[in-house]
Formats: C-alpha cells, structure tokens, sequence
C-alpha cells in the first residue's frame, strides 16, 4: 500500500469518521538554477518533481482544525479564532498557518480534519514545507468553497513562511507548487510573476542527490543572507536611488560602487548579480537541447554558492564534485537554501542508472550519513486526486 493509499484508512482510524475524506496533493521542488534570487526579485527556474505532500481532509461543523500527521505520529487541535502569529516552525505551524493567512485575509474559513503524509524528504532543499502549505490551501479552499487561483494561493502561501513561520524567502516555491507543469521547468520573474514553461529535454533527467545532512531555514544562516542583501541594496541606492533590490543591479555597477560595500555584503551582492542572469541563459540551452551550455551554468552556479554566497557545505561539495567525475553528468549544484540538504545534477536519460548507483556508492564511502539518490523528471503542480 503506497503512503496516498493509507491516508483514507488512517484519516478514519484517526478521527473515528465513517465519510470518506478527498485528498489534494501538491508537489517538491527543485530549483534547476537562479539560488537566492527570488528574495531578490529576480529570476529563477524551479522545477516540481514526482515527490509530493498529500492532504486527506474533510469539513468540520465548528472553527477548529484537527490534524495529524503521519510522520511525526503527532495529531494537534486548534481554535482557528485563536491563531495569532508568529507561529513556529513545527510541522504544524505550516498547516495552521494556512488557516491564519485565509482568515485573516477576510476569507471565510471553517474547521476542518486533516490527515498529512508524503514523500518529499523532509529538511533536504526540496521545499517539503511549500508543498504542505500548497496542499494544505486547496484542501482549505475546497473545505470552505473558496475559489482556487494558483497565483493568490501562491503569495497566500508566501505569507504563510514569511508571517506566520518567520522564512524571509521568496515565492519561488509556492509558485511552483501550484503553477508547474508536466514536463517543463518554470521561468519565473519573481518580481513581476510573469512565467513562461520551459520545456525539459527528453534525453535527460535530474538526478537528486540528497546528502543526509539536514538543514533549518528559520534558524539558520538564511535570514542573515537576506539581510545582506538587503543592507547591499540600502548602500547602494546611495549611488542610485531607483534600485529596488540586487535585480535592478548590474555587474558594472556593482563593481564601480564597490567601496559602499563591506567585503562580505560585495562578495554575497555580486553572486545574486551574476546569479540573476543565469536562469534565462539556461532556459535556453534548455529549450534548444544543448544540455552542455546547461551543465556549465549548473556548476558555475554552485561555485559562485560555494565561495561568493558562502551556503555550501562539505557533503554538497563532495556531491557535486563525484557527480561531475561520471561521464553521463552535463553539470551539477546545490539546489534549494545550502547548508545541507540536496544538490542536483543534469545527466543523459541513457546513463542515469549507472551515474546513481557509481555516484552514490562513491559518496557513501566517503559519508556516513543517510544519503539517497533518485532520478526525476518535471511534473504539474498541486491538484485534488480522483481516486
């Protein structure tokens, strides 16, 4: 029995319901490249992947939210009236956050009984957390008959990790958790929201490489990158009043107003600069299959992670590193926040299976960690199953 099959039997078991609950799904992520940019407002290139955060659920006659979760082996009951931020970074913080921003936001919101599993790797870069909000949302929407737009759930969303759980990210990953589509990669500007499909080459996959390292984003270095950013874009607006934020900035520019920067606020600014123009190149290598071009904007992305942005880590970098040494690999990074987690690699469909398992057991003999590796290719965004 697969984890979407058990939801329906443990919802039942959990709750002492006879109805049988609908379940909405949404899906990981990973980004193929722009890293830190979308807090930026600039451009990124997510994908979904066929890993994703499932919902079982049905309505409730009162205000209350009761949830379980099937992984933490936890089941929680909240007063909707009382949700008062901020609210945590426990797994359910991202579910009663849902309801906090619907009902703040003046939609009408009523209780309702939740069951949550799924197969996203959980604290890996694959945005777990996105897809438990995203899933949470529709099966909200569906709870309280509110209409379903992916781009107002999607910035719902954002507020939901911004607000409620304290993550000053970007929307790459709730807009990607309800906008992507089978078989392409999403270019998304993150400042305007314009998105275009980006059509995956079949001769590849994407192989995820999840290092076992966990990583925190509420408690780690993440929110002190974005306040660098932030602190860059307050110097520099000094020489130019009209920069918003690091996308309105250019690499000459950056460089000729260098000395209103202190060496480590340049050195992460000029990585989101030259990080910005990348996502449009590799859609285009992308689109016309050169899957070498790709490759080669992959590792100039982790390098500039690595020493310019300073969120790798050993075991992303020895990832990496055995991931380029197989001739089936265009290129490869670290996808997703750093500091642990996932890296990716772009490698020929052809010889997926041998890159897996040689650079696997080559990273295992090097790591005692509980690493995993798996191939992937671009799927649609969140959706109610029709089972």
């Amino acid at each position: 029995m697969t984890w979407i099959e058990r939801l329906s039997p443990v919802f039942r078991a959990k709750f002492g319901r006879t109805d049988e609950p609908r379940i909405a799904v949404a899906p990981g992520r990973v980004n193929l490249i722009g890293e830190h940019t979308d807090y930026n407002d600039g451009w990124v290139l997510p994908m979904a992947i066929d890993r994703r955060i499932g919902v079982a659920f049905a309505p409730r006659d009162d205000r209350v939210l009761r949830v379980h979760s099937v992984v933490f082996d936890e089941t929680r009951e909240l007063a909707i009236d009382e949700l008062v931020p901020p609210g945590g970074s426990e797994w359910i913080s991202y579910v009663i956050g849902v309801a906090w921003a619907m009902s703040s936001s003046g939609l009408g919101v009523s209780g309702a009984d939740l069951v949550v599993d799924g197969d996203v790797p959980l604290g890996s870069g694959l945005s777990s957390s996105s897809a438990l909000v995203m899933a949470t949302a529709l099966a909200m929407c569906e709870i309280s008959s509110i209409p379903w737009s992916p781009v107002e759930m999607a910035l719902l969303g954002h507020r939901v990790e911004s607000d409620w759980v304290g993550i000053k990210g970007g929307v790459m990953d709730q807009f990607t958790a309800t906008m992507a589509q089978d078989e392409h990669a999403l270019l998304l500007d993150c400042r305007s929201l314009s998105h275009s499909p980006v059509r995956f080459p079949e001769k590849a996959v994407i192989a995820v490489m999840d290092t076992g390292a966990p990583r925190t984003l509420a408690g780690s270095a993440y929110n002190e990158r974005s306040a660098s950013c932030r602190a860059a874009v307050e110097a520099l607006q000094n020489a130019d009043p009209g920069i918003r934020a690091l996308r309105d900035v250019t690499t000459d520019f950056l460089e000729a107003n260098r000395e209103l920067l202190d060496e480590t606020t340049h050195r992460r600014a000029r990585h989101v600069v030259e990080e910005n123009a990348r996502p449009q190149a590799m859609a285009d290598a992308l689109s016309s299959g050169d899957l070498n071009e790709a490759g080669r904007l992959m590792d100039a992305s982790h390098f500039s992670l690595r020493d310019l942005y300073e969120v790798s880590s050993r075991e992303l970098d020895l990832f990496t590193d055995l991931a380029r040494e197989h001739a089936a690999c265009y290129g490869a990074r670290l996808t997703g926040a750093g500091f642990g987690g996932c890296a990716i690699a772009l490698v020929s469909a052809e010889g997926a299976e041998d890159f897996m398992q040689s650079t696997h057991s080559r990273y295992q003999s090097r790591v005692e960690l509980p690493s995993s590796v798996f191939a992937c290719r671009p799927v649609s965004g969140a959706r109610l199953l029709e089972l």
